[in-house]
């Protein structure tokens, strides 16, 4: 079963390598010009500087993150209660409410 699984992976990896191969070598090849490279809005030349992050919005990223993977280990582990650990179940979901606590009192810099 395993075998099975591992050449087909190996064949339909293949099969998307040529098929890339193909398309990258047939697809015409464009040149472009000064002012096509360049970043153009409104007829102005743009300097464009660098990204700024908005870092207290990673906060609620990462508790969605967090929140969301401990709603979809639970709502799996409901559909296979037989087969699931519930010690380990309770272990993730431990370590989950304690990052949530750590990422609580963490941003209060």
């Amino acid at each position: 079963m395993i075998v099975e699984a591992f050449i087909a992976f190996i064949l339909i990896f293949t099969a998307t390598l040529v098929i890339y191969g193909i398309g990258k070598h047939s697809a015409p090849k464009t040149a472009l010009s000064e002012n096509e490279q360049d970043a153009y809005a409104c007829g102005e030349k743009v300097l464009f500087q660098g990204l700024k992050i908005n870092v207290p919005l990673y906060k609620y990223l990462i508790y969605f993150v967090i929140f969301d993977a401990a709603v979809l280990v639970i709502a799996f582990a409901a559909f296979a209660i037989s087969v699931a650990n519930p010690l380990l179940l309770i272990l993730y979901l431990g370590i989950i409410l304690a990052a949530g606590v750590v990422l609580l009192d963490g941003g209060k810099d």
